[in-house]
């Protein structure tokens, strides 16, 4: 069996903390979740490159970056319970199990949730929590969360995720059109109030659903 230790040594020094990822937490959990468990058997040689990699269903395995970028963005001290919107590879999930108290995760492609539940079983995250659903609704019987982590392209904000945030609660959210977004970060700072920041330019996948774009192409 190949021994990907140093290629994810690699990964986190050249592609997180030579990025500006400074939480420590963070940069902790990128180097003990093992990536490569996380994509085709094909592509387990590339799980470390600089880069997203198809999982198949037209969605991807995000950046290493993007997700400890994400992941750092939520500013997370090990107490919170965190919802995350496409559940995808469950690499995102395993890197917020690692950060979090209890995990939430959605999503919208049974054979997507399937592989992700065998997978995080398999590397000892059994405590997230998988849901097959819209996504763009958020969990609402599981609500309020201290943070929602949304790892697809919206079109706007979904009123769901800001009415489903805990008093000083974070969204990391990309949002834009279907070929570029830019990564926002909204804070609930009262009961109808919120702070906004723009973080930086992104690419995903759709947001599919009722509150999102009606399908891959529309």
């Amino acid at each position: 069996m190949r021994d990907f230790t140093i290629a994810r040594r690699r990964m986190v020094e050249d592609q997180v903390i030579d990025r500006g990822v400074k939480d420590g937490r963070v940069i902790d959990a990128m180097l003990k979740v093992p990536r490569h468990k996380f994509v085709e058997e094909a592509l387990e040689g590339k799980a470390y490159q600089d880069a997203p990699l198809p999982i198949g269903e037209k969605q991807t395995i995000s950046q290493p970056y993007m997700v400890a970028f994400m992941s750092e963005a939520l500013a997370l001290d090990g107490s919170e319970k965190v919802l995350e919107i496409g559940t995808g590879s469950g690499y995102q999930a395993a890197v917020l199990a690692l950060l979090a108290e209890r995990v939430f995760s959605l999503e919208r492609i049974p054979s997507l949730a399937r592989r992700a539940r065998k997978i995080l079983d398999g590397c000892g995250f059994s405590k997230v929590n998988i849901r097959v659903a819209d996504g763009t609704q958020g969990w609402q019987d599981m609500a309020p969360f201290d943070a929602i982590v949304v790892t697809a392209g919206a079109p706007e904000v979904p009123q769901d995720y800001l009415d489903q945030l805990a008093i000083g609660g974070r969204l990391v959210i990309p949002v834009g059109d279907r070929s570029s977004q830019v990564l926002l970060r909204i804070t609930r700072t009262g009961a109808a109030d919120y702070q906004e920041e723009q973080m930086l330019g992104c690419r995903f996948v759709p947001l599919i659903g009722r509150h999102g774009w009606k399908s891959e192409n529309h």
